[in-house]
């Protein structure tokens, strides 16, 4: 086993969601010592549920928080550093963007700084997202397009990731940032995300919702494949000594939310529901897909699941947690 992540320290904001949750499991796997910060307690978490919550050294407070965030990387003596806090759900952002705007960009100034008067850090990821690119003329999104994030959601990436970039330009602060496609994985607690909301309706018998025209093309990776590219580029920083750079990660595949809930519906043997379009989408850019050459160039980045055996694994975690809830009940 990799012996880089042996006993350091690494704090993770955003630990209870869906890439935090896999995050810390790898690196208790590669036996780091974790210190996660905790907003709100989420029972149902894959970090509580599935017994990560007390293998980790919490600290419960707001990534808006300086004191908080700076008072837990001084005194845990942080060397590594995984932002993935945010507000990240699209519709909520539209709905109450002050709330995103603080969590998204105040809280990575709030987290940025602290790293930067804390002399143990010596390396950050930030998690921008594909979103962060807005609407460009030319696609695929490569690493040298323009941030032009202009509904509530993507402005806050937009945001996040040029502050990231300012940090890095004007103190040297070790910090890049990933652009990720569409993460889907178990432990995905936001039910009208299409892959869990698929998978849930299918396994119910229900037919699966699509809330756009299904004809919105995004591109996706696998949650494991994400959290070992943010493992991967933090190494990768030390060795090449990599400052404000970014590197968009996906599996290049270009789907239609259409076609992505026909892919899970064939996957578990239900091609006989037929989704119900309600073409309720709002602020939401109508193509995003990335280029990964980047990392598979710079970081020799290669994922270790695809596609469909992502999907193949999401759908047993949903039918298994599924299973234990229905028990749990009848119990």
């Amino acid at each position: 086993m990799d012996e880089f992540w042996k006993s350091r320290n690494v704090f993770v904001t955003g630990c209870t969601g869906l890439l935090g949750s896999w995050l810390v499991d790898e690196l208790l796997r590669r036996r780091a010592n974790v210190v996660g910060l905790i907003r709100d307690w989420v029972p149902q978490s894959r970090v509580v549920t599935e017994g990560a919550f007390h293998k980790i050294s919490s600290v419960r407070g707001a990534v808006e928080d300086l004191a908080a965030v700076e008072r837990a990387i001084n005194e845990y003596e942080i060397d590594t550093v995984f932002h993935l806090a945010a507000q990240t759900i699209v519709t909520i952002a539209n709905r109450n963007p002050l709330s995103t705007f603080e969590t998204n960009v105040r809280g990575t100034w709030t987290l940025l700084e602290a790293c930067r008067r804390c002399p143990t850090v010596k390396s950050v990821v930030v998690a921008s997202s594909d979103k962060a690119y807005g609407v460009q003329s030319s696609l695929p999104y490569t690493e040298s397009a323009p941030l032009n994030g202009e509904f509530p959601y993507d402005a806050s990436k937009s945001c996040a990731d040029i502050l990231a970039q300012s940090y890095a330009s004007s103190y040297r602060l070790p910090v890049c940032v990933t652009r990720c496609g569409n993460f889907f994985g178990g432990g995905d607690l936001n039910k009208s995300r299409i892959v869990p909301g698929t998978i849930r309706s299918v396994i119910e018998g229900e037919a699966p919702i699509i809330r756009s025209d299904g004809t919105y093309i995004r591109d996706y990776i696998y949650v494991r494949d994400g959290a070992a590219a943010c493992l991967l580029l933090a190494q990768k920083m030390r060795e090449m000594e990599l400052v404000g750079e970014a590197f968009n990660f996906s599996y290049e595949v270009r789907l239609t939310a259409r076609e992505m809930v026909d892919r899970i519906l064939s996957l578990m043997g239900r091609s006989d529901l037929t989704p119900v379009v309600l073409n309720q989408a709002a602020n939401e850019i109508p193509e995003q897909y990335l280029d990964s050459a980047k990392a598979r160039d710079v970081l020799d980045w290669r994922p270790s699941f695809g596609l469909d055996e992502g999907l193949r694994e999401t759908i047993r975690w949903y039918e298994e947690r599924i299973g234990q809830e229905r028990t749990s009940i009848n119990d």
